[in-house]
């Protein structure tokens, strides 16, 4: 991902297939709301190309139909998408502001409005 062509066919792939994915899945993340203000984050123009880079690697793993435990897995399936998202965050977390947690709980209350499957993440 080090060239801009790279990046923004990286970026088009996850505007795809992110949303889809959080949907099928959220009601069972327990770090749902970072994993939301990890995408606002790295879609916000105005945060620097390397956390861009690092944040859509660690967004490109949750979406990746294979990974090193499989997602379906009931209780261990994300644990390898949270440690690989918890890692990426704590080197960037300066840059998720607060306006990326306000959009990502305002996209979680939307989501538990709409099924009352859903947990309250914020």
């Amino acid at each position: 991902m080090e060239d801009d062509a790279a990046l923004a066919r990286e970026k088009a792939r996850l505007g795809r297939e992110f949303w889809p994915k959080f949907r099928r899945f959220a009601a069972r993340l327990p770090f749902a709301e970072d994993l939301v203000a990890a995408y606002f984050c790295a879609f916000d123009r105005s945060t620097p190309r390397r956390v861009q880079v690092a944040l859509i690697g660690a967004l490109a793993y949750f979406v990746l139909p294979f990974d090193f435990i499989p997602d379906m897995l009931p209780l261990i399936g994300f644990t390898d998408d949270a440690a690989v998202l918890a890692t990426a965050i704590r080197l960037v977390a300066v840059h998720i502001t607060p306006q990326h947690r306000d959009a990502a709980r305002r996209v979680l209350a939307r989501a538990a409005a709409r099924s009352p499957h859903f947990p309250a993440h914020a």
